[in-house]
């Protein structure tokens, strides 16, 4: 069964801040450009859908390996397809790139830990789906700078 994603879901503040701190560990940026981001550093512009560009890496001379991550959090076009086909997204804006990341962490058992500030169990949970969180294969933030950044989002969005 599906789970719906719920508007509280995505106002809970510390929902938002993990998301934020989400896209800074994909792309080190804290700009809204990253939702237009493909994997690869090219960008996009029509969110009807997602973009399904597909980009292969350097090493791989052979083109054996297409990737097609894009927007804030690197969605595949697989995986951006389901989750369409399931209802849970109507298209590629921001906003629904950001349900579509809360609906995959609530998928990886890690909504609650998000919502409860647990960093360390959430990037347990999710970091074979989002291999830049601290401890994960692509990590280039460490688990003390991701929490320092944690906490002023989540002091952020507090005052708002």
């Amino acid at each position: 069964m599906t789970r719906t994603v719920l508007q509280s879901d995505l106002n809970d503040v510390n929902v938002k801040a993990f998301l934020k701190l989400l896209r800074y560990c994909e792309h080190r940026k804290e700009d809204d450009g990253v939702y237009y981001i493909v994997y690869g550093g090219a960008r996009f512009t029509d969110t009807k859908a997602h973009p399904h560009i597909v980009v292969f890496d350097k090493s791989d001379k052979a083109k054996k390996n297409p990737h097609t991550p894009a927007g804030a959090y690197q969605i595949t076009y697989v995986t951006w397809t389901g989750a369409k086909k399931l209802g849970v997204v109507s298209d590629f804006t921001p906003a629904q790139q950001d349900k579509l990341a809360v609906w995959l962490i609530d998928g990886e058992g890690a909504l609650d830990d998000v919502k409860a500030g647990r960093l360390e169990a959430a990037y347990g949970k999710l970091k074979g789906r989002w291999s830049s969180l601290p401890g994960a294969t692509q990590s280039h933030v460490s688990a003390a700078d991701a929490k320092a950044r944690f906490d002023r989002y989540v002091a952020e969005y507090s005052k708002k």
